[in-house]
């Protein structure tokens, strides 16, 4: 039995699938138990809990448990709710000890300034680092379903207005579904003491790559437009993100482009996904009226 949190999103949902497919049980932690409902019919043991003492009895009595945070694009100085949450895992970590834990994280969180809405996983870190459990850190790159959020402007205007820039630098990103395996692959194995692992996908991909992988899933030449930097308040606030709460997320933004945040450091274990770009965009498309749990790097 493996415990693992986030089973109704993308990557928790890709760990679920991947230790079912090797036979194994899987015990899913949820807030919300309805949403929750398919996985149980399925014959997955579920267990609610909103950060609480529930916590511990779901990492009780299992071979080892996959643990993440939700996004929060629009937070608190400070973090603050990430910083309970993180919190109320130690505490179910220290409680109930499993073998081992992996743990997902970001890159850039070998950092400590500068990452803006990855900051909560730096802390995740420095935190979950010294419970005396075998503990597996993920720094996935970029994840390309966050492309899902350029779809409507695509479609509309003929363009992906990126923030990502210059247009012709590639970044690393990789498809959500390889980082769920990658995670679940990593729980299968035995190891002692901590270990991080950065993830990327096949090859890394710039702003104008992404404009023609939502261009191959629609079947028309979209464009890449670099957006102003001097404007992203105001286009953000446009597009339903506050302008007193952007501070985060633009912070993020400015470490992937001045190359604060990256790949390559010292004493991480490299691996890399194998879905392409436009696979993965292809896929949202085919499904983009259905609701995606949003991503949060």
């Amino acid at each position: 039995m493996f415990a693992v949190m986030g089973i109704t999103g993308n990557v928790g949902g890709a760990v679920a699938d991947t230790l079912l497919q090797h036979g194994k049980k899987v015990r899913g932690i949820v807030r919300d138990a309805a949403k929750a409902r398919t996985w149980q019919e399925n014959g997955l043991e579920i267990v609610t809990s909103n950060y609480d003492d529930h916590l511990t009895t779901a990492f009780s009595g299992v071979e080892g448990v996959f643990v993440m945070i939700p996004p929060n694009m629009v937070p608190e100085p400070g973090f603050p709710d990430s910083v309970v949450r993180i919190a109320a895992i130690k505490k179910a970590i220290l409680a109930a000890k499993p073998p081992r834990a992996v743990f997902l994280s970001s890159w850039g969180s070998d950092k400590t300034s500068g990452l803006g809405l990855i900051a909560p996983n730096c802390i995740l870190e420095q935190e979950l680092g010294d419970t005396g459990v075998p503990s597996a850190f993920l720094r996935p790159a970029w994840f390309m379903e966050n492309l899902l959020y350029s779809f409507s402007a695509a479609r509309s205007t003929g363009n992906y207005f990126s923030f990502y820039q210059p247009l012709e630098r590639p970044y690393a990103m990789v498809a959500t579904k390889d980082v769920g395996r990658i995670g679940a692959q990593t729980l299968l194995q035995d190891w002692q003491g901590n270990r991080v692992i950065e993830i990327s996908g096949p090859t890394s991909y710039s702003s104008k790559d992404a404009a023609a992988a939502l261009g191959a899933a629609m079947g028309r030449p979209i464009a890449a437009v670099a957006v102003p930097r001097d404007s992203w308040v105001d286009t953000l606030a446009q597009n339903g993100l506050p302008a007193d709460r952007s501070g985060a997320y633009i912070e993020m933004v400015d470490g992937l482009n001045s190359g604060w945040i990256d790949f390559g450091v010292l004493g991480t274990e490299q691996t890399k996904g194998t879905t392409d770009l436009v696979t993965t965009v292809k896929a949202l498309a085919a499904k983009s009226n259905s609701r995606v749990e949003p991503a949060t790097h």
